[in-house]
């Protein structure tokens, strides 16, 4: 019988494949335990969810929700200090980011989907949202079937890009639909000519709206093309982080301390043009936190 040594470049690739199985079965908390740092994604334009505000600091909704749960988990940990670095992620490369291991939470504004739970897991929605349509303010579009052969555009790696693909076949609307890397992106396009419409949940759209310097030059109109439960992303397969998460967003909700929360947000002038976006608690979400859980009908 013939035996087979490895040389020292596969044993080394064999003990870095063990250290990395080890590191990732260990966990977020048994690392912060360790002295690790918990690493926060971020976005730059999704206000009031998350973004940078006028010194480059990420800021927002989801932002303060994600501080909450770091001092759980610094806490659950028994750690004395808990560092947090912050990494900046887009619409396109957040799941990967999350599920490669390169961040720990995604404060963003990432809808809980199946498809995306395949991939990485979710924590309980903090907000619901639907997908408008935002046009010029001169624009005769109120519609969906107004956009019939006009350039359309959406965020690259989001779910209303893939809603107005689906809408474009089905009702034969012969649109162009074009990406844009970023929101503000496709703010731009719409402000220059160059697509007629930007689709993207209505919140965003308000919030990006507000922060322009030409707020009256846009408008949002119709009905919700999509309705969309929105949650911070952690990695699949973390038992014991998503216990932790999930335990504390639903005691937020029940005892009412996300409220003051939402409200600074979305109440309130936030920065940096201090504008309030006045969108009170919405119906649908009023009616989820009754009964807060992290399983959504998606």
């Amino acid at each position: 019988m013939m035996s087979f040594t490895p040389g020292r470049s596969s044993a080394a690739a064999v003990l870095l494949a063990l250290a990395t199985f080890n590191a990732q079965a260990a966990g977020v908390l048994d690392r912060i335990k360790a002295g690790g740092h918990l690493v926060l994604a971020h976005r730059d334009a999704s206000i009031p969810f998350s973004y940078l505000d006028a010194d480059g600091k990420p800021v927002g909704y989801a932002i303060d929700l994600c501080l909450r749960l770091a001092e759980v988990i610094r806490k659950k940990a028994g750690v004395r200090d808990l560092p947090i670095d912050y990494v900046k992620v887009t619409a396109a490369d957040r799941m990967d980011v999350i599920a490669q291991g390169k961040a720990d939470l995604e404060c963003g504004s990432t809808t809980n989907n199946a498809e995306r739970r395949e991939k990485v897991a979710f924590t309980v929605p903090h907000f619901i949202v639907g997908a408008r349509i935002l046009v010029r303010a001169n624009s005769t579009v109120t519609r969906l079937e107004d956009l019939s052969g006009k350039t359309v555009v959406s965020t690259r790696g989001t779910t209303p890009l893939k809603v107005m693909d689906q809408l474009n076949r089905q009702h034969l609307l012969n649109l162009k639909i074009t990406e844009a890397s970023d929101h503000q992106q496709a703010l731009q396009m719409v402000a220059q000519g160059k697509a007629d419409a930007f689709v993207m949940d209505d919140v965003l759209l308000f919030g990006l709206v507000a922060s322009s310097p030409t707020p009256a030059d846009f408008k949002v109109v119709g009905r919700y093309l999509t309705t969309e439960p929105l949650a911070i992303m952690l990695p699949k397969g973390d038992v014991a982080l998503k216990q932790l998460v999930d335990e504390e967003m639903k005691r937020l909700i029940v005892s009412r301390d996300i409220y003051p929360v939402y409200e600074r947000w979305f109440m309130r002038p936030i920065p940096p043009g201090n504008v309030a976006l006045n969108l009170p608690v919405s119906y649908l979400l009023k009616d989820f936190w009754k009964y807060p859980t992290d399983q959504v009908p998606f």
